[in-house]
């Protein structure tokens, strides 16, 4: 059975999704995530998104740790009723509310997602037919929403290749649990403009 591993719910079982609709992450595996997290100092106060969020654990997980917010969007019905049940769990031992579900579709909720809507911290975890273009144009409708200190953890199979990175993405780590790959991307810093095209500090054009 999952669990909250730490902070003010730790140690509180989850509920799961039944059958083989998702992919739970493992708790080792999450440990081992949550432990990076931690020592990147994200996780505090941060704005937190769980997309194809399954019963809401690495979210809910999230909040538990300290999280300012967190988003769990899940569009199957049996899902993303767990992943409410799991929410109000832990709204409900914090306090107050900190974790929300929305039931959509994760393409759906980006590009309904208000222009001023950013996040500190994003997991994706999709599932297995999801394709590689696919992943890849979420990841593109992703990068308009994150703080310019963001942290976004893609969660695959270990047999699958490398997410495919939008221009405004960069991957900085990964890292193998057997059957399980985390890649971990932050927002690309542009380059600098080149000094002999900066001018009394009004900046130049190409020729």
């Amino acid at each position: 059975m999952s669990r909250i591993i730490a902070g003010a719910a730790g140690g509180t079982p989850l509920a799961n999704v039944p059958g083989s609709l998702t992919r739970p992450t493992t708790d080792r595996v999450k440990e081992a995530l949550f432990s990076r997290l931690d020592a990147f100092g994200i996780i505090a106060g941060a704005k937190v998104l769980d997309l194809y969020a399954g019963s809401g654990a690495l979210g809910v997980e999230s909040g538990s740790r300290g999280a300012g917010t967190v988003d769990l969007v899940e569009f199957d019905a049996k899902a993303s009723s767990v992943c409410q049940r799991n929410a109000d769990l832990v709204n409900g031992l914090l306090g107050h509310k900190v974790v929300t579900v929305h039931r959509s579709k994760v393409e759906s909720f980006l590009e309904r997602a208000d222009g001023s809507a950013t996040w500190d911290l994003v997991f994706l975890d999709p599932p297995y037919p999801l394709d590689e273009p696919a992943l890849s144009a979420v990841l593109a409708k992703l990068a308009d929403h994150l703080t310019p200190s963001a942290v976004v953890v893609v969660e695959r199979s270990s047999r699958s290749p490398e997410p495919g990175w939008p221009a405004r993405l960069e991957r900085f780590a990964e890292k193998k649990y057997g059957e399980t790959r985390l890649w971990f991307a932050e927002p690309s810093v542009p380059d600098a403009i080149p000094p002999d095209l900066v001018i009394d500090g009004q900046e130049q054009s190409q020729p």
